[in-house]
Parts: structure tokens; sequence; C-alpha cells
């Protein structure tokens, strides 16, 4: 029981780590380093709203359908660490919007995803998901906050970097998303 829930609570750590190591810095990236304006910079942060829009009730039909929801997941981090590993090459802040709208539609689902294997997985396993889950959760907390500091103690704050540190880890959480508990789908055609 115990590994369980250590292993969420990893993937707990993890999918905040993959968000927090970039989120709060991208503006010193922007200005900074791009020196772009801000006119189109709060455009960037819309890219998680126009995800969230859409890309979750088709990665959750999907999952709930035709793939394992750790499958779904772990492919979803891995195509958006391919997006974050490409985005130091965008020259100009239209194209960087779609880029980055691009890694939000690959990102903003696996948060309801990671919840759903986690729920899944302690309900299969037997244990409260009431009393469990909070502390699990709480972990992402803590990964986003040690994202923040790592992206800042490296000196990286204004650099690429920081969403290589995002995508470094977006590619091991969708690797390592493929050795969870098998959470299939429940839907009609499953």
């Amino acid at each position: 029981m115990m590994n369980v829930k250590f292993r969420l609570t990893l993937m707990s750590f993890m999918q905040f780590f993959v968000w927090g190591a970039w989120l709060i810095t991208i503006a010193n990236y922007w200005f900074g380093t791009k020196q772009w304006d801000g006119t189109q910079f709060g455009a960037i942060f819309a890219t998680m709203g126009f995800a969230s829009l859409v890309m979750p009730t088709l990665t959750g039909i999907i999952a709930d359908k035709w793939v394992n929801a750790e499958v779904l997941y772990g492919i979803l981090h891995i195509m958006y660490a391919a997006v974050l590993f490409y985005l130091p090459q965008v020259n100009s802040p239209d194209s960087f919007f779609w880029v980055m709208l691009l890694a939000m539609c690959f990102y903003m689902p696996t948060i309801s995803l990671s919840n759903s294997i986690s729920y899944t997985t302690l309900k299969l396993t037997q244990l409260d998901i009431i009393k469990n889950f909070p502390p699990i959760r709480v972990w992402g907390t803590i990964g986003f906050i040690v994202a923040m500091w790592t992206t800042n103690l490296t000196g990286n704050k204004a650099t690429a970097y920081q969403f290589y540190i995002a995508g470094i880890a977006a590619l091991a959480l969708g690797l390592y998303a493929f050795t969870l508990p098998n959470c299939r789908p429940e839907g009609p055609y499953s």
C-alpha cells in the first residue's frame, strides 16, 4: 500500500514540477532575453485557458473509451516535453503563442488525468480516497515550488534552460507513467 501511495505522490510532484519550472519565470525570458514587448505577453497565459476549454474533455473521452489513462498521460507528457524542447527555437511572439498553445493542449489535460489515475489506483488498492488523496496531491504544490527554486537557483529564470528543465522532467514523467498501475477504460467500447 505504501508503495502505491509513494508512486502516486511522485507522479503528483512531477506533474506540477514540469509546469512550475517555467510558469513564473517565463516573463523574464520574454522581456529580458527575447526583449519582446508586453502587448502579446498576456496571450501566452491565455493559452492555458484555451487549452483547458477543450482538451480535458477530449482526452477524458479517449481515456474513458479507448486508451488506458496512464498510457494517455504518458504520451501527453512526452509530447509536451517535445514542444518545450522546441520552444527556445521560436523567434517571434506570434509563433511563440501558437507553440505555447500546442504545449498547453498537451499539458492541461494531464492535470485531470493525474487525478483520475490517483483515484482509480487508490480505489483498486482499496485505499480511502478521501483520506489518502490530499497528502498525495499536496506534493504537487511542493513540486511546483521546487521547480521554481530549481529554475531560479540555477540562474535560469531568464534563459531558455527553464524550458529544458521542464522538458527533461516531463519526458521522465511521461516514461514513468507507463510503469503506473493500469487504469483501463470503463466506457461502452472497452
